[in-house]
């Protein structure tokens, strides 16, 4: 949702919001996550905002991965042909009847590939939260190889990880499927 709002305004004609997307993707596609994840978790308490730790994870990892989708959302808007707009004016659509009814309906399949790969990327980026304490797949493999120094428990944190990116996978591959038709 946040990816759409970014998009949508990243693309407006609104020069307010349009400055105000554009520096909200630049700035958490161009600082790493960890970087967010610690500066969400140890900054906002000095400014009076209290999160748990489980809480800051989440959050930075929703305010990254909404700007790259921003950024694959308009690209797939972008890529629909002009010509659908006027086609959508000229039978007295407004702007926005044009963009939900007709455009962004038409970007779902060329942002199937791409919002996959951000989907895997958030599942793998979510070890990164082990670094405020969140025991996660990673920390907890981590704690086992410590406590009795078998690294099997790597081995078995990469099958699980592998698990579910494989069933991501499946599942937008699918849905590009699905989509194909159409094109």
């Amino acid at each position: 949702i946040f990816g759409l709002f970014f998009a949508l305004a990243r693309i407006s004609k609104n020069k307010v919001l349009n400055t105000i997307s554009w520096t909200y993707i630049w700035v958490f596609r161009g600082t790493p996550l960890l970087l967010q994840i610690l500066v969400i978790y140890f900054t906002l308490p000095s400014v009076g905002i209290r999160l748990n730790a489980f809480m800051s994870g989440i959050i930075a990892l929703s305010l990254n991965s909404a700007a790259y989708l921003a950024e694959i959302i308009r690209a797939a808007i972008l890529s629909i042909d002009k010509g659908q707009m006027e086609a959508s004016k000229a039978l007295g659509f407004s702007y926005y009847q044009a963009m939900f009814k007709i455009i962004i309906p038409q970007s779902y399949r060329r942002l199937i590939p791409p919002v996959g790969n951000e989907a895997i990327m958030l599942l793998k980026d979510s070890s990164l939260v082990s670094t405020m304490g969140i025991t996660e797949l990673l920390r907890t493999s981590r704690i086992m190889v410590n406590s009795n120094g078998d690294s099997i428990y790597y081995a078995i944190a990469a099958v699980i990880y592998l698990f579910f990116t494989t069933i991501f996978t499946v599942i937008f591959q699918k849905l590009e499927a699905k989509y194909s038709v159409y094109e």
